[in-house]
């Protein structure tokens, strides 16, 4: 009996209560055509309960110490299978029912096929969040300008995924790992599609922010900076631009900070940004807000 077309991993820990409506979106789809596996980072709680509910011959759990490192939950899942594509699904996301069949409808002649998503918080769209375009998701440009897809609304051909060495699991990465991901699908040569449907709902929680601001930032500058060696002949204005993708990232920082109520860093993000670029007007209006929040009382 051939394997399935696709491999579903869904890397999860302690999210029990979001698990059960994240398989039922997976075994509701149109294409049937897919075995699962749920990489659980031993949750204390009752995730694997959750799984066992599910009497389906296709679905499988393994138990895995991740360190805190999401891509080696992936890479495990992914390594644990042998299906021509894979799909990533977190374990707080579901999918719309036809996800896959239309995924797989695009595939012939592309190696990863995005589409879009709903931002959802409690049970309400809060935005709508498209993929690509296709012109974006080149190496040069997701460097430069930023990724431009996301692992649950996503398809990848396994040939790719094992060209590019998977997700990176240096615990530097953290946070970041997926735009170092598609940096490396673009480098190894991966022909993107991406699809106008929002096919995958996200979860908005406070337990899917990033932990930490800094570290997210540190990770992403990180990632910048290793890939800008992997330019030939980089020019003056890749340099200049190089100098803009550091000032955008201090400048999301900022951002988020000034979301948190932190000031001082938002303040100190925003000066960096500054002094990477001084040409990012929106660096200029975060500084003055984090002053004008840090004066008054």
């Amino acid at each position: 009996m051939s394997e399935p077309r696709v491999a579903v991993i869904i890397p999860t820990y302690n999210q029990a209560d979001y698990l059960g409506e994240c398989i039922a979106s997976v075994i509701g789809q149109s294409a049937g055509d897919w075995q699962m596996i749920v990489v659980n980072n031993f949750s204390d709680d009752h995730t694997e309960s959750v799984v066992a509910e599910f009497d389906d011959p296709r679905i499988r759990l393994v138990n895995f110490h991740n360190n805190g490192i999401i891509a080696a939950s992936r890479n495990l899942g992914a390594a644990e299978t042998q299906n021509p594509w894979i799909a990533f699904l977190d374990s707080d996301d579901t999918w719309h029912p036809d996800k896959l069949a239309k995924c797989l409808e695009a595939a012939a002649d592309n190696d990863v096929i995005g589409h879009g998503l709903r931002m959802i918080r409690d049970g309400e769209i809060r935005r709508l969040h498209p993929s690509g375009p296709a012109a974006r998701a080149s190496f040069r440009r997701m460097l430069f300008e930023g990724g431009c897809l996301t692992p649950s609304a996503s398809l990848i051909r396994r040939e790719i995924f094992e060209r590019a060495g998977g997700f990176c699991e240096a615990p530097k990465m953290r946070t970041a790992e997926d735009y170092d991901f598609w940096l490396r699908l673009a480098f190894a040569g991966a022909r993107f599609a991406f699809l106008d449907d929002f096919l995958t709902d996200y979860r908005l929680h406070d337990t899917n922010a990033s932990s930490s601001i800094t570290t997210h930032m540190d990770a992403t500058l990180q990632i910048v900076e290793h890939h800008y060696r992997n330019l030939e002949r980089p020019s003056v204005f890749d340099a200049l631009r190089r100098r803009r993708r550091r000032a955008f990232v201090y400048h999301g920082a900022a951002r988020n900070s000034l979301r948190a109520g932190n000031s001082v860093e938002a303040k100190d993000f925003s000066w960096a940004s500054l002094k990477a670029y001084p040409f990012l007007p929106r660096a200029y209006v975060n500084f003055a807000l984090a002053l004008m929040k840090q004066m008054i009382p």
